[in-house]
């Protein structure tokens, strides 16, 4: 099986593959010589096989450089939110047993929660010739070691779940993990080299930079990378680059949408729209249809799968507003608690199996018992397959709502109370009641 080294190996050489806005642009044989180079220069300053390098960077070039090369050198790549603060940035570090860390020159809590663990510190830029550099203590790396290549069932990428319920658990994806998600996500979409990706997600989280732009790199597309997710900014970068579409979360669709008029949005605009991470509910669907005249796919990610497991089809396929598609690569079923398949129809928890899944936790013998039965993962979603094979996810287990023993699924009324016309956005929440224990109440936004 390939890894992470052979992403770009089947492209044009001057084909286009990074472009940066108001930055740098780098070809596919461009883009390899910097991994290979900043690759060389981390071998020779002593970077282990194996050992986790914590990346303190934003969406840019260096970031893609840099993230590719630590795997190419045959570590382990563990990005990080550069907006954590001291305290969180540590806890990360230490999780991951960092060897390295690799920081942007104005990461200040990235560094001292660095250097309070004692890890050392490099700085990553780009300088005026388009190149990544990496530099200790303000000088730039100059030694170069070839690094061995990786293989298949080594780790590339070290993430952390996202917490919310409880300690965040760290994820470990191998080469392999990711390689069979990149392939099922770009046999999911017909991805070729004359697509190009335009990034509006994080490139620290599997959905930016799994589902849309590496992706696009095992197609030989052109991804574009903004600094940032800006609205006012994103259609005339779509215009110059020829962008052909987009993965993101429903709040971002939605904020396109409330400003599709007055930005001048065009009718006709992407050859698919994707949506991920979050439920886009039924009337917002709609509306991006007809507004964007392109047909939106939604699918289903999350971190431990080495991100999507399903996925609505291009046309023409069937794809249907509140599900996530079938799955794409990956077997998915329904159990109840006692680990029983639950038939067609029947509501239960989403557990899934496939070669994108993690061989399990770090570190974590008790979550591995909890999430594997059987060898299927549970994914702590609750959903339901109906006789065409496609999943709808009608909540997460620990957030169901329980009303003297009614569980009711928050997304549910999400979609409902959404439906009205004066309301822009709606989020309902359990509330404790000394009857029956637990209410629905919900916040709501109207339109103005």
């Amino acid at each position: 099986m390939s890894t992470l080294s052979n992403v770009l190996e089947f492209t044009q050489a001057k084909k286009m593959a990074v472009i940066v806005p108001e930055g740098p642009s780098v070809t596919y044989q461009g883009l390899a010589e910097q991994i290979d180079r900043i690759a060389s220069e981390l071998t020779a300053n002593g970077l282990q096989r194996g050992r986790s390098v914590s990346i303190i960077l934003g969406n840019n070039l260096e970031f893609l450089v840099t993230f590719l090369a630590v795997a190419r050198a045959g570590a382990v790549a563990a990005p990080l939110n550069p907006g954590y603060t001291v305290d969180e940035f540590k806890f990360y570090m230490e999780d991951a047993r960092a060897q390295l860390a690799i920081v942007a020159p104005d990461a200040v809590a990235g560094a001292e929660a660095a250097q309070a663990l004692s890890v050392p510190i490099l700085t990553a830029g780009v300088d005026t010739a388009g190149q990544t550099r990496l530099a200790k203590n303000g000088t730039d790396l100059k030694q170069r070691r070839d690094p061995a290549p990786p293989a298949a069932e080594d780790t590339a990428l070290f993430l952390h779940t996202s917490g919310t319920t409880s300690r965040p658990k760290g994820v470990p994806l191998t080469h392999g993990n990711l390689m069979a998600s990149l392939l099922n996500i770009k046999a999911t979409y017909k991805l070729t080299p004359d697509d190009v990706s335009l990034i509006v997600m994080p490139l620290f989280h599997v959905h930016g930079l799994l589902g849309a732009t590496l992706s696009t790199f095992n197609s030989g597309g052109t991804v574009v990378v903004p600094p940032r997710f800006s609205a006012s900014r994103f259609w005339p970068v779509r215009a110059e680059t020829g962008a052909t579409w987009y993965s993101a979360v429903p709040t971002i669709h939605q904020t396109l949408l409330m400003r599709a008029d007055s930005d001048g949005a065009p009718g006709q605009s992407f050859r698919f729209i994707r949506s991920c991470s979050a439920a886009l509910v039924p009337t917002v669907f709609e509306q991006l249809e007809a507004r964007f005249g392109a047909p939106v796919l939604e699918a289903y990610g999350m971190t431990e799968a080495s991100h999507q497991m399903s996925s609505n089809p291009l046309p023409p396929g069937n794809r249907y507003a509140g599900t996530v598609g079938s799955g794409t690569g990956v077997a998915i079923q329904i159990m109840d608690d006692a680990g029983n398949f639950m038939p067609q129809g029947r509501p239960g928890e989403v557990v899934i199996k496939g070669p994108n899944v993690t061989r399990g936790y770090a570190n974590n013998p008790k979550a591995n018992t909890e999430a594997f039965v059987n060898g299927w993962f549970r994914t702590g979603d609750q959903g339901v397959l109906d006789s065409r094979g496609y999943l709808t996810l009608t909540g997460r287990l620990k957030e169901l709502i329980n009303r003297a023993g009614e569980k009711i699924s928050p997304l549910e009324v999400d979609a409902v109370l959404l439906k009205h016309p004066a309301v822009a956005e709606a989020v309902c929440f359990a509330f404790p009641d000394q009857k029956y224990g637990e209410v629905v109440h919900a916040a709501v936004v109207l339109k103005s």
